[in-house]
């Protein structure tokens, strides 16, 4: 169905486009090119008027198919908010201040080389990761 008023829309603008470019304006537009060649085929009065008719009679179809598209369109979106949401997991809370680190034992005088020193069993694990000591 969506692709038949698909096909039907785009026919219709197709036309469109070409029903409007073929009419005459004011100061003779596209239809200055081809005025002669539609007043020969249409008569000398009845191009302005077939034309004009033609216009609304596309322009008709092509507001239809726009709605209906639009319909079809939305339509899909309702069936997947029916659907339920499966339930997940809560998330872990972390506290929002991390404690901060101690200072360096300055009482030795030498500064400590940090590569070289074990973690002391005092220190604090940083947030989110679990504590290995006891």
């Amino acid at each position: 169905m969506t692709i038949l008023l698909t096909i039907l829309h785009v026919v219709a603008s197709l036309f469109l486009i070409l029903v409007v470019l073929l009419q005459q304006g004011k100061s003779g537009g596209m239809g200055a090119l081809g005025s002669a060649a539609v007043q020969q085929v249409f008569g000398g009065g009845g191009a302005g008027n077939l034309l004009t008719r033609l216009t609304t009679i596309f322009a008709v179809i092509f507001m239809g198919t726009s709605m209906s598209l639009a319909y079809l369109a939305s339509a899909g979106d309702t069936k997947l908010k029916a659907k339920p949401v499966s339930a997940t997991a809560p998330l872990p809370t972390f506290p929002l201040s991390t404690p901060t680190p101690k200072a360096p034992d300055s009482s030795s005088g030498t500064a400590s080389n940090p590569t070289n020193s074990s973690p002391s069993s005092e220190t604090p694990a940083p947030s989110g990761i679990p504590s290995t000591s006891p």
